[in-house]
């Protein structure tokens, strides 16, 4: 079992910055961070290998989201930088053991936190 707690969400203007964390219990060898706007699909939006490093960004994040880990605070971050009023939603961080990280199928999620941008 693996407990996942995202924080550093909030309300930020258009052009902002955010930085997300997400505190696991421990961290598996996939770990991404999606979101959720009201009435959407669920979507990725950045991904992490995390004995590789490798990474994936959605097109509609690249150049603006960083996602990183910290392995010794057990952490994973997503630095959100000129923020876009589409980017509100809720953003979840999720993990799974791997080696494939991709797609939506993760076995372990965050309650999220809410990203909010005016323009």
């Amino acid at each position: 079992q693996v407990q996942l707690v995202e924080s550093g969400g909030g309300s930020v203007q258009a052009g902002g910055s955010l930085r997300l964390s997400c505190a696991a219990s421990v961290l598996r060898n996939c770990m991404g961070w999606f979101r959720q706007a009201p009435g959407k699909e669920r979507e990725a939006v950045a991904r992490i290998n995390i004995p590789s490093g490798s990474t994936y960004y959605a097109d509609s994040v690249k150049g603006r989201f960083a996602i990183s880990r910290d392995s010794a605070r057990e952490t994973v971050y997503l630095q959100m930088n000129s923020l876009k009023p589409e980017d509100t939603a809720m953003y979840y961080c999720a993990a799974r053991p791997g080696p494939d990280c991709g797609g939506l199928e993760y076995r372990y999620w965050g309650q999220g936190t809410q990203v909010t941008v005016s323009s």
